[in-house]
């Protein structure tokens, strides 16, 4: 049996789309996790990079990239601003020159415990209980994967 599509208002207003409860919510989730990152001294795409390598570290540029969502383009001056700062090493690799790896220095790897606040402040600002917030992530995150494959099918 199919399942049905989610109702659709008829008033049109800006509050009745999901792309916008969506988009709202990132800035507002961006206002609470602000002061940890400026603690940290990061971006958040900075500090989602070092996550992703804290999961794995010595990852390819465009491993990196598709990960996280964004262009090649984009993580390029990002992972050079986070060699700068001392939090990654960039070098090639060794079985295909063309590619770059992206490995922790020491310092990236000390960053963890400095970050570990940063789910209990965004989770407690929710308002969700524990349970309420896993439900809830993971529902984003399936919504993610279908927009992500439907788009893939449209473009292909």
């Amino acid at each position: 049996m199919a399942k049905k599509s989610p109702p659709r208002t008829k008033t049109g207003k800006l509050a009745d789309f999901m792309c916008f409860a969506v988009y709202s919510a990132n800035l507002a989730y961006s206002r609470v996790y602000k002061p940890v990152l400026e603690e940290l001294g990061l971006t958040y795409p900075q500090y989602i990079t070092i996550v992703c390598l804290w999961e794995e570290d010595a990852q390819t540029v465009k491993g990196l990239s598709e990960k996280l969502f964004l262009e090649p383009s984009t993580m390029t001056p990002m992972l050079k601003r986070l060699e700068a700062m001392g939090y990654v090493r960039r070098t090639r690799d060794t079985d295909d020159q063309r590619n770059l790896r992206i490995s922790l220095t020491d310092a990236g790897r000390r960053l963890r415990e400095k970050g570990f606040g940063f789910a209990e402040v965004t989770a407690k600002a929710s308002g969700l209980t524990a349970e309420e917030f896993a439900l809830l992530q993971k529902a984003v995150t399936r919504l993610r994967d279908n927009l992500v494959t439907a788009s893939m099918a449209s473009s292909g």
